[in-house]
């Protein structure tokens, strides 16, 4: 295996149908992922990361076709971002992301199914997966995430760690929706503030546990009613994929202009002793 990581960060839109606004920022929040995470990075960053960005409207076959070529090149990590809608079957067992061109009737059937995700990460090339997750769903979707002996059971996939927040959502009045995925205060917005700015104080190499408390101070919880109505997901483990702190070394090295030759350097010499993502 390479020391690389494959990053694969799907936001879809699921178009004009009003049931499926809670999708309308999905493609913001994969831009900023996509943009963050790989210089972040501790034991790859931008060098080391092969980072795939299928389109927005792309359908279901599009987005797991995107998946499954990244999860079939070697490499030491697997990271999934998904942003976007959530939706259930009529049984409310599974769910799925929700995809362009999808009505109310058919959004599950079009939809790009939780387990194809799963499965396709489990059965990787890599030694190590991360499934990070921005999304909403609406009120019998929320609902069937709520019980574990239906949808809620997809959350808890030995082999596939999550991280990130599933809210709510309804086309609500007077603006009152929640936050969306990919606006400002969603999951994708507060992780890109946290790589960005980094956590004075914490270690040079940081992984979810270590940056899942400056994150959930940047989200936004829109409405205090609605404040509850939300799922925070943290690795079980606390999450093996370590990403470089910018706060550690800022005191001496702000304001200077440093190629990515010496940032390596300076962050070898600050790392733990023990191998990244050991």
């Amino acid at each position: 295996m390479s020391g690389g990581i494959e990053l694969v960060v799907i936001g879809a839109d699921g178009g004009p149908e009003r049931g499926h606004g809670g999708s309308a920022r999905a493609a913001d929040g994969a831009r900023t992922l996509a943009a963050a995470l790989p210089g972040r990075t501790f034991d790859a960053g931008t060098r080391g990361s092969n980072v795939s960005v299928p389109p927005a409207d792309g359908d279901a076959n599009t987005l797991l076709t995107a998946l499954r070529q990244a999860a079939q090149r070697p490499a030491r990590w697997l990271v999934v971002c998904l942003l976007g809608q959530l939706v259930a079957d009529p049984r409310g067992r599974r769910v799925a992301l929700v995809t362009a061109g999808s009505t109310p009737e058919n959004a599950y059937r079009r939809g790009l199914a939780w387990d194809w995700i799963t499965s396709a990460m489990v059965h990787g090339e890599q030694e190590e997966t991360l499934l990070i997750v921005d999304a909403v769903a609406d009120r019998d979707t929320w609902a069937a995430l709520l019980r574990e002996d239906g949808a809620g059971e997809l959350l808890g996939h030995s082999r596939v760690p999550l991280w990130g927040r599933i809210g709510r959502w309804s086309a609500g009045r007077r603006g009152r929706d929640g936050v969306l995925p990919g606006a400002e205060g969603s999951f994708s917005w507060a992780l890109g503030r946290v790589l960005e700015h980094g956590v004075p104080g914490a270690p040079a190499a940081v992984g979810p546990l270590d940056l899942q408390p400056a994150v959930e101070a940047q989200l936004g919880w829109g409405e205090p009613a609605s404040a509850g109505e939300a799922r925070l997901l943290v690795p079980r483990d606390g999450g093996r994929l370590l990403m470089r702190n910018r706060a550690a070394v800022r005191g001496a090295l702000a304001g200077l202009p440093l190629s990515d030759e010496l940032l390596a350097v300076l962050w070898r010499e600050s790392a733990p002793t023990d191998p990244p993502s050991a």
